[in-house]
């Protein structure tokens, strides 16, 4: 079992990756193999709405979300997103990698356990958090929870590790990620994965 943790952080060794190493702990605690996949200051564009990942089964842009993210987000069983708030939302970078990795991979996505994590100063963990779980929801994952809402606070670099309250929350999500992924795989074994009706597209516009 693997998950895949994406630092969203354009620092590698921040208060973002001080969350997310705090989880990596206990995946590791529960034989659940993990990488890290470090956005730092890479030129990350986003969806240009081309349409050429319908026709040839991923994105347009030859970059790392071709290269790199789409075969190693196929095979985890678990996706982990952690981003530092900027403008109460998600680092940009960021956002635009996930539109282009959700929207261009074909691959079916339904049970594989996602979750996300928020670092701030103080505000707009909670319109991130909202934000980036919507990745998941939209694609049948479900949704590891932990205490609280998936958050850490500190400003300067290092300032997370006297968040106690907000470490124990990522150890408590990792905890209960690795639960759903286990779960999951035996219930795999033994029911398969729901099936899938053909999706109905509708607008508003009648």
């Amino acid at each position: 079992m693997k998950v895949l943790i994406i630092n969203g952080s354009p620092r590698a060794n921040g208060n973002t990756g001080i969350a997310l190493a705090e989880m990596e702990k206990v995946f590791h605690k529960n034989g659940i193999e993990t990488e890290i996949f470090q956005i730092g200051n890479r030129d990350i564009r986003g969806c240009m709405a081309c349409g050429y990942c319908f026709k040839n089964g991923k994105c347009a842009i030859d970059d790392i979300v071709n290269n790199e993210l789409a075969a190693k987000f196929e095979e985890c069983d678990g996706l982990v997103v952690g981003s530092p708030v900027f403008y109460a939302s998600a680092n940009g970078s960021l956002i635009s990698l996930l539109d282009r990795l959700f929207y261009s991979t074909s691959f079916n996505k339904t049970m594989k356990v996602g979750a996300c994590v928020a670092v701030a100063r103080r505000g707009g963990c909670t319109a991130t958090f909202d934000q980036l779980n919507k990745y998941f929801t939209i694609s049948g994952m479900p949704v590891a929870s932990g205490q609280y809402w998936n958050s850490v606070h500190g400003r300067k670099v290092g300032e997370a590790v006297g968040d106690e309250e907000g470490l124990q929350g990522m150890r408590t999500l990792a905890e209960n990620m690795s639960f759903l992924i286990k779960s999951i795989a035996l219930g795999r074994e033994k029911f398969g994965i729901p099936e899938k009706e053909k999706w109905i597209m509708t607008n508003f516009v009648r």
